[in-house]
């Protein structure tokens, strides 16, 4: 699987994994002391919805542009406002550019907060930095995300989220998430870490899930929707139709805001009208 962000920004993958980044966010800032955030692929940053790879795979159609022209119901729109905030203003459901997790946690962050991204491509690294610009809270590497995660944890705020979100272009993705994972578990434990999972292969991610299950993190989240699927894409590959999240340490708000985002979001984002989501304990607390 090739998950080159560029051709993919703001699709139903996207709308479900930032709306729960910005609620465990929201949930880190009701503290005054400072946190931090960590993306170990952190991409370019933001990405523009007319460039050529967005115009080749337009999932943001289906994704973003939805749900940006549609009302939600309380309280489904009080738990979107910092998602949809940090999206910005856009004209008919089109947002003049779609933010990734970098420039989501940069508008959620306060001024005491840090920021520590990787990127490991030179050209992603580039539209990174210029697309977060000058700010004394970020520090933004280019090197391998795992490698660095390792080398930031734990991080001296001794709170905060860990995104771990790669592209998923080899085999092994899948096995590195989950050293990487056992590893920073092992530094530091009472950290929250958001897992995100293309789910292709239902053997696989099964297999997958007990892995992460056997780690021994006394509570993990499992979020996930299935919109349906779609039809083959121009160049013979099927478009995602099941995405995960798995929170290790959630914050203790944040089943009950899913079980209340997932449904609607579920019904907004089905391509065939039988959309299915999970919002469940993989490993429930102790």
């Amino acid at each position: 699987m090739n998950y080159r962000h560029a051709f993919h920004a703001g699709n139903f993958a996207d709308v479900v994994k930032h709306a729960i980044l910005a609620r465990i966010l929201v949930y880190l800032g009701r503290k005054p002391t400072p946190y931090r955030f960590i993306d170990t692929h952190a991409g370019a940053g933001r990405y523009d919805l007319n460039s050529a790879e967005a115009k080749r795979s337009p999932e943001w159609r289906d994704g973003v542009s939805r749900l940006l022209s549609a009302k939600p119901p309380e309280p489904v729109a009080a738990l979107l406002a910092p998602y949809l905030a940090a999206i910005g203003p856009h004209v008919a459901g089109v947002p003049a550019s779609y933010p990734g997790s970098p420039a989501i946690a940069q508008a959620m962050l306060r001024g005491d907060d840090r920021i520590a991204l990787c990127e490991a491509h030179p050209q992603e690294h580039a539209k990174l930095v210029a697309a977060l610009g000058r700010d004394r809270r970020l520090v933004l590497a280019e090197a391998d995300g795992y490698e660095s995660l390792n080398a930031w944890l734990p991080p001296k705020e001794r709170r905060g989220l860990v995104l771990i979100d790669p592209p998923f272009e080899t085999p092994e993705e899948t096995a590195r998430v989950e050293a990487a994972l056992a590893r920073a578990l092992r530094k530091w434990p009472g950290g929250i870490y958001c897992a995100w999972r293309p789910i292709r292969e239902p053997a696989a991610d099964a297999h997958g899930l007990n892995s992460i299950a056997a780690l021994g993190a006394p509570n993990i989240l499992r979020i996930e929707l299935d919109v349906g699927a779609a039809p083959l894409g121009a160049h013979g590959q099927r478009p995602l139709a099941r995405t995960g999240l798995l929170i290790v340490n959630p914050p203790h708000t944040l089943i009950d805001e899913a079980r209340t985002l997932l449904p609607w979001l579920a019904t907004l984002l089905s391509r065939d009208g039988r959309p299915s989501y999970v919002v469940d304990w993989l490993v429930p607390p102790r």
